[in-house]
């Protein structure tokens, strides 16, 4: 099989090429190096596979008829689109670089994707800011942890859509998008909606990918700021458990197609961003983890868990480590590697 993955060299897109590589299949990274280390995991992906399957693109996905010659050179039988502006923070400081990569990047791909002789299906990562801050959703203080009063599963896809801040308007304009190409065009393409991703090979940063950065912070002993009381709670959805929902979907193609899932943790891997995951940190690391205190941010939701019940329904889906697992797991490659972090 061929895939063809923007963001390739990003944390999730190099998880997703190891999975295929290793399974023998082909794989094209198009990607346009932005982000800090990704180089690293790219000559990961080169040292552990070659380049026999393995083709790397340097390009942006804002250049659409770059875009589009490279996917007629791959000819691939399926487009996982990665790519993306991932920081609220980074949206409202600039609006309109983040439509241009998150909005126009995905309807650049769909297009690219539509004009092959024989399109290729479309996965488009989105986000579980597509729900806004759920003002209208009644959440109830329970001990170390914040809880919805009223959505015992979580949060389900009838969750009204409600994009605040310029990277929720962007990201659920391309949600949209390829949802819609399915219904007016028959392409095959599948929305995830995804929650709290973390794993190895995640070089993440306070303002994208939190599980990735206290763990880096805890191990070097570098600053961890919690922001509002640290009560709030997150589903934590380990990466090669997003994969086998890629994978679930592409083996259902014919019924995911024109479907929006939301994949995260669900209620069995959730944890309060410090009251239970710093106790978590100070075990792996056998010693205090010293933070500062912020006030809260704007938009930051007390509690989101994703509701499942979807993808398990028509994918034959769920989440298989749990999230203590997932966290020792990158503890270890993060303790591992330490002149990834220099």
């Amino acid at each position: 099989m061929r895939y063809f993955i923007t963001g390739g060299a990003g944390f999730i897109g190099c998880n997703l090429s190891a999975r295929k590589l290793g399974a023998g299949d082909s794989v094209t990274l198009y990607d346009n190096l932005s982000r800090p280390r990704t180089e690293h995991n790219l000559q990961w992906l080169r040292d552990q596979f070659g380049d026999a399957r393995l083709t790397f693109i340097k390009g942006d996905i804002r250049d659409y008829e770059a875009l589009r010659a490279a996917v007629t050179d791959a000819a691939p039988d399926l487009i996982v689109h990665l790519a993306s502006q991932v920081a609220v923070t980074t949206s409202v400081k600039n609006p309109r670089e983040d439509f241009e990569i998150n909005a126009l990047g995905t309807f650049n791909v769909l297009e690219a994707a539509r004009a092959q002789a024989k399109p290729p299906a479309v996965f488009y990562a989105s986000t579980n800011k597509v729900y806004g801050g759920m003002e209208d959703v009644a959440v109830v203080l329970d001990g170390s942890r914040y809880r919805y009063r009223d959505l015992p599963q979580g949060v389900s896809e009838q969750q009204p859509l409600d994009f605040h801040s310029p990277y929720g308007c962007s990201k659920g304009a391309g949600d949209q998008y390829v949802r819609d190409y399915a219904r007016i065009y028959g392409l095959k393409t599948v929305v995830f909606r995804q929650s709290c991703i973390y794993g190895e090979r995640q070089f993440g940063v306070e303002d994208q990918g939190w599980v990735a950065h206290f763990v880096i912070a805890a191990a070097f002993g570098r600053p961890i700021t919690i922001y509002g009381d640290g009560k709030q709670v997150r589903d934590l959805l380990y990466v090669q458990d997003l994969i086998d929902a890629y994978d679930a979907a592409w083996k259902h193609i014919d019924t995911a197609s024109g479907q929006v899932f939301n994949v995260g943790g669900g209620l069995a891997n959730t944890l309060s961003v410090w009251a239970e995951f710093g106790p978590l940190l100070e075990r792996l690391a056998g010693r205090p983890v010293p933070i500062a205190r912020g006030d809260w941010r704007p938009g930051d939701q007390p509690v989101f868990i994703s509701d499942n019940s979807k993808a398990r329904a028509m994918l034959g889906w769920a989440p298989a480590v749990s999230a203590e697992q997932g966290i020792e797991r990158l503890w270890k490659w993060v303790t591992d590697n330490p002149g990834l972090f220099e």
